[in-house]
């Protein structure tokens, strides 16, 4: 399929995409346990001014305000009849912005995980959760995006199904897995693991990889472990500003604009095609990338030891593949949602 994505895949030796949606939504006044997404209809000039950051700041992609858009995660806000709306409403600002840009400006519809667990371990059915996810899909499509972005994901499960519904909708897409816990996803996928699954599928996305998860040096090994397979398919590495901490009654990250321009330099150095910020990373940070990536060389794959003394610790010994072992001391933390 030809599409604006895959043309600038071709035409581009690296993407930028954008960074955090939370941490800049609640720099504009959203209160924590709002739905994000209400803000694409109610508060339209903050949700153009959030996409209008990230292309300012040298972005070539960013993605909708839409993480959360699917009925179940809606549910929780009573806005499970208001899919399409939302959706389309975010992606719509999205197309007002990328397309007064003074250069070619990727839209991304963002498509989070459903927040319930899929059989046979939980509740959702396979067909549910299909039916979810073309539902938001449709929305997106009608606002304009050039491409579906999957994000956060844990299970293999809720990946298929989600690839099943883009199929459906007739959509490119790509897909992130959220590898958090000992260099594993939250059920048990490793880098190796998630390879396979991709290219297993009928409907391959057109570029792969992680976002979230721990630190930045986590998600660096995370992609070698993708790079290490010989897959020839983009990586998309999309990693959190530092360590996330509590200050002062609120989650504060620890990586400076500095640490994320070397972030972003070893993760192309890593075999990264598109590269961005998740949690805690603002139009700061991605300027920072930018000027990185335009300034410095391409370099040699970095070793565990380099990644470890440029951007720190890695939170485990392990990346579960058991086939690396950690450069540095073990250091534990958590987080999930791209804030």
């Amino acid at each position: 399929m030809t599409n604006a994505f895959s043309a600038m895949l071709e035409s581009h030796d690296v993407i930028l995409a954008d960074g955090a949606t939370g941490t800049n939504l609640f720099n504009m006044g959203l209160q924590s346990g709002d739905a994000p997404e209400l803000w694409n209809v109610d508060e339209p000039a903050k949700i153009r001014a959030l996409y209008q950051g990230s292309v300012d700041a040298g972005s070539d992609l960013f993605l909708t305000n839409t993480f959360g858009g699917t009925a179940a995660r809606l549910k929780l806000h009573d806005a499970q009849d208001r899919v399409r709306e939302l959706n389309r409403a975010g992606a719509e600002l999205g197309r007002e912005v990328a397309d007064k840009a003074d250069r070619k400006i990727i839209v991304a519809g963002s498509v989070g995980p459903t927040g319930e667990i899929m059989e046979p371990v939980g509740a959702l059915s396979h067909a549910a959760a299909v039916e979810m996810f073309q539902e938001q899909a449709e929305g997106l499509k009608e606002g304009g995006v050039d491409v579906l972005w999957l994000e956060t994901i844990s299970a293999p499960e809720e990946y298929r199904a989600a690839a099943e519904a883009f199929a459906l909708a007739d959509m490119p897409w790509v897909g992130t897995m959220s590898f958090d816990t000992a260099g594993r996803t939250m059920m048990g996928v490793t880098s190796a693991d998630m390879v396979q699954l991709v290219e297993s599928l009928p409907n391959a996305p057109l570029a792969f990889g992680a976002n979230c998860g721990t630190g930045s040096s986590d998600i660096l090994r995370t992609v070698l472990g993708f790079a290490a397979q010989g897959t020839e398919r983009p990586i998309i590495s999309k990693g959190n500003a530092g360590i996330p901490k509590y200050v002062d009654g609120h989650i504060h990250y620890d990586g400076t604009p500095e640490l994320m321009g070397e972030y972003a330099v070893m993760a192309r150095n890593s075999g990264a095609k598109i590269i961005g910020g998740c949690c805690g990373t603002m139009p700061a940070h991605l300027r920072s990338m930018r000027e990185a990536l335009d300034t410095t060389p391409r370099g040699e794959r970095p070793t565990l030891d380099q990644i470890a003394e440029k951007l720190g610790a890695f939170t485990s010994a392990s990346d579960g593949t058991g086939d690396d072992a950690a450069a540095a001391p073990e250091r534990r933390t958590r987080r999930r949602r791209r804030a």
